[in-house]
């Protein structure tokens, strides 16, 4: 029998990791148990792997720094989870290989949520670990789909207690500006998306079937879209914005930008200040910077 803690650290440690995908042992060490020593957190890694539910690989050119990741037997126990059960995991990294190459983009995703859930214990807000989702699928019809590389559940302490989300694309610098940009065309396209009408949907008076945009079904309000942008300095931040905002000029945005918050900011400015600081330059306006929790649906 599985010696995985009910409710504690074991059972967080396997859920995030077949959440998230991959983190190194610091990144874990701070999500799920920063007020004691690393020492209890690499413990409880090594117990998992022991019961083959994670696995890890290092990396010799980030000082040696391990990655885990959770097994194919690891995503089946905890998909049977509640807290997982209604989300559609991540395609598994089948191997040590497939974790290496691909550990760079999705070890900065990593970073890039624990910024959020960092900074929203410093502010009393509610953000918990699996708030935070990565590659959520999203169909676009016809077999396309848009899958952010995370969206974000973040509750304010004040105001009432709102309820935020977000859409994240981070950005590593390793495409050109015109194909991020396209990014925004694609989450456009899923604003405005109504799937073909179903075999028993419900009718209007007038015989006509009651049709609305696809992403109504999960959220009251479209996410704000949030690009976080890494692996290059200052004046390459400011190409990719300019890039950003000359697609967002097209007419074909005007009403998905009218409905929805697009907002992005360097990584390096979240980690310094945390994303709640005026760090976010406004896509169609970069000059003016505002918190990401600030801007507002109209």
């Amino acid at each position: 029998m599985l010696n995985v803690d009910a409710g504690g650290g074991d059972r967080l440690a396997l859920a995030l990791l077949a959440q998230y995908r991959m983190t190194t042992t610091e990144q874990m060490h701070q999500v799920i148990a920063p007020g004691v020593r690393i020492e209890q957190t690499r413990r409880r890694l090594a117990k998992l792997r022991h019961e083959g539910l994670i696995d890890r690989v290092t990396l010799p050119q980030a000082g040696r720094t391990r990655v885990w990741f959770a097994t194919q037997y690891g995503v089946d126990v905890a998909s049977e989870w509640p807290e997982l059960r209604e989300r559609r995991p991540p395609r598994l990294i089948a191997d040590r290989t497939a974790v290496r190459l691909r550990a760079g983009h999705a070890l900065t995703v990593t970073e890039t949520g624990l910024a959020f859930l960092q900074d929203a214990r410093r502010r009393g807000d509610e953000c918990r670990p699996l708030d935070w989702i990565p590659e959520v699928y999203h169909p676009l019809g016809g077999g396309e789909a848009v899958i952010p590389d995370a969206l974000l559940y973040y509750r304010r302490s004040d105001q009432g207690g709102t309820m935020l989300r977000a859409f994240i694309e981070v950005d590593r610098a390793t495409m050109g500006p015109e194909r991020l940009a396209a990014k925004l065309t694609t989450y456009a396209r899923l604003h405005d998306y109504v799937p073909a009408p179903l075999p028993g949907r419900p009718r209007t008076t007038a015989g006509q079937q009651l049709q609305e945009e696809d992403w109504r079904r999960r959220y009251p309000l479209f996410p704000r879209l949030l690009f976080v942008l890494d692996g290059t300095g200052p004046a390459g931040v400011d190409h990719r914005i300019r890039a950003l905002r000359a697609a967002a000029s097209e007419l074909a945005l005007s009403s998905f930008l009218r409905d929805v918050p697009v907002l992005v900011a360097a990584l390096v400015d979240l980690l310094r200040n945390g994303p709640s600081a005026p760090v976010w330059r406004l896509i169609q306006n970069p000059n003016q910077r505002v918190g990401w929790s600030q801007s507002r649906h109209p």
